[in-house]
């Protein structure tokens, strides 16, 4: 069974830079097709996809986000990790990672992590 979990700090001061790790089990972050991503949800309002690292470990961004964000990967601990700097209140949200397949060209959303609350305040 494929499990992801998020994991990090619940706080994090305005200007700082936010990290969080995937932890995945159950299969491994390099197979073929899969994409590894994050999501985040504001409070009351809707999701924002924020960016994946691929199966080979190509990268692609929300294009709102590409200068602050960075996905990486650790492949002998089968996480992978997102970090967002210079941070505001305006990105205090529940952060999602979540595997997605693709095929044909296009991407399916395939599980995700429970969730975790990031609360971006002084």
């Amino acid at each position: 069974q494929v499990q992801l979990q998020e994991s990090g700090p619940g706080l994090v001061k305005p200007s700082q830079t936010l990290s969080l790790t995937c932890t995945v089990s159950g299969a491994s972050i390099t197979t073929s097709s899969y994409y590894w991503n994050w999501i985040r949800q504001p409070p009351g309002k809707g999701l924002e996809w924020m960016g994946y690292i691929g199966y080979s470990g190509s990268n692609d961004y929300s294009s709102t986000l590409k200068s602050r964000a960075s996905i990486s990967r650790d492949t002998s601990k089968n996480q992978f990790t997102l970090q967002l700097s210079s941070v505001t209140p305006e990105d205090t949200a529940v952060y999602f990672c979540a595997r997605f397949r693709g095929q044909g060209g296009f991407m399916y959303v395939e599980l995700w992590g429970q969730g975790t609350l990031v609360t971006v305040s002084s």
